[in-house]
């Protein structure tokens, strides 16, 4: 897993009151809203003897109190209080939790896992409307998250895996796909056809479609995708990694169609239901792939249509060594 990197780990509706203990990115880490309502991350592990605080509560809005021996913990990780030793003596030096910043925009929270603070916020997909209606459902992969990214970037699956859904008729010949590389990851468009016997057509001879009206999909590094369906309905997934082998996908069904709150609700559910299906069409296969995927690519041999997983990897290499993912 990649450091120095803004990530989707949660939905905002998953962090109350109450402190949240989850697993990203193979730490144990603690959620928790301060008084403004702005979400904190912190390494959840107490600094006096180790205990989770997500067991803990918030006090008054400002601090979270471990469990175990009640220390409390300021929005910057800082220890205030060892009740131990009384409400007026210092704190020991060291005591404080290792602290992550965060995001919270468009109904998601994303952490900057890496060192300092971050030179900008991560930036969403700009083609969603801000009013546009979302479900959500997740769905946890017995995956790294690269490998779950991967099957979304692979054109050349669809007629097989989906052969009852999203991939039907038969267009098992894959020309390009052709991909457009822009800030913060690339767009990929899908000319997926009928084998009629004609050489395929490779990435520069595919036309290259209006980004901001025509069908499309979109990868922002590190770790959210858009099928761009049409104007008034949009898949989004968030690869959210959990350890080095396990992800969890937050599959979200955007649509316009209608702004009657009944009718609109009913379309959410189908949708989400749709998501749900095509995804475990995809894990029954996916969570069979030898080697285990760590996001390195070893063991395979690619072929022309694996272009896009391919330039996944260029920037998964890129950011690895310190240059930009672009």
């Amino acid at each position: 897993m990649l450091r120095e990197q803004w990530y989707v780990v949660l939905e905002s509706k998953e962090v109350g009151k109450k402190p949240v203990g989850v697993t990203r990115l193979g730490e144990r880490m603690v959620f928790w809203r301060d008084a403004e309502g702005k979400i904190i991350c912190d390494f959840d592990k107490c600094a006096h003897r180790g205990a989770s605080l997500a067991l803990g509560k918030v006090i008054d809005e400002c601090r979270i109190q471990c469990p175990f021996h009640g220390l409390e913990y300021d929005s910057t990780g800082a220890c205030r209080l060892v009740p131990a030793n009384g409400k007026n003596s210092e704190v020991p030096v060291g005591f404080r939790l290792l602290s992550y910043p965060t995001h919270e925009e468009h109904g998601f929270v994303w952490i900057f896992w890496g060192e300092g603070k971050p030179a900008a916020a991560p930036r969403f997909f700009e083609d969603i409307p801000a009013g546009m209606a979302y479900s959500t459902v997740k769905d946890p992969w017995k995956n790294h998250y690269s490998r779950a990214i991967e099957n979304q970037l692979d054109m050349a699956h669809l007629p097989f895996v989906h052969r009852n859904t999203i991939g039907r008729g038969n267009r098992t010949v894959v020309d390009g796909p052709g991909i457009m590389v822009v800030e913060e990851g690339f767009f990929v468009y899908v000319y997926n056809r009928a084998d009629d016997g004609s050489p395929r057509r490779t990435s520069e001879e595919v036309p290259v479609p209006n980004p901001k009206s025509d069908y499309k999909l979109e990868f922002r590094f590190p770790n959210l995708w858009e099928n761009r369906i049409g104007e008034k309905i949009r898949v989004l997934a968030a690869f959210v990694p959990v350890d080095e082998g396990n992800t969890i996908l937050y599959l979200r069904y955007y649509q316009s169609v209608t702004k009657l709150p009944l009718l609109r609700g009913l379309i959410g559910a189908i949708g989400k239901r749709m998501n749900l299906f095509i995804a475990h069409q995809d894990r029954r296969i996916v969570e069979t792939q030898i080697p285990v995927g760590d996001g390195s690519g070893t063991g395979e041999l690619l072929i022309p249509g694996d272009r896009a997983l391919m330039e996944y990897r260029k920037m998964r290499m890129e950011a690895k060594h310190g240059s930009s993912p672009n």
